[in-house]
């Protein structure tokens, strides 16, 4: 199913973003994919600059992650509405979700963009 157009999306529809995220054709929501599909997408750390950058996810709606400049940075969906973050160098952080007006998605400070899938 093709992502949906993000000007669409509510400012706080990164957190409807997590409970619905399927990245592998066939593979229906809720269900974890045994070997799950790599997305390349651009990614920003901070104010740096946009790179190339990919995600994966463990499972849907609850654990993925980027790798971005060869640091494995984890999310967590607690399936209530609140998401964590986790940085090589620190500790599972509360994070917000939020769309920018370039159409990146992010989680204070980490920015992805691209063809994001939504379901």
């Amino acid at each position: 199913m093709p992502a949906l157009p993000r000007s669409c999306l509510p400012p706080l529809a990164g957190l409807l973003l997590i409970g619905g995220l399927g990245l592998a054709p066939g593979v229906p929501s809720g269900r974890a994919d045994p070997v799950p599909a790599l997305i390349t997408l651009e990614c920003r750390l901070a104010d740096g600059p946009w790179q190339t950058c990919q995600m994966q996810v463990d499972q849907i709606g609850v654990h993925w992650f980027l790798l971005v400049a060869g640091e494995r940075i984890e999310f967590r969906h607690n399936g209530r509405g609140s998401v964590t973050m986790l940085r090589p160098s620190g500790s599972w952080q509360p994070v917000s979700s939020r769309w920018e007006a370039d159409t990146s998605l992010c989680w204070d400070g980490v920015c992805t963009r691209g063809d994001i899938p939504l379901d």
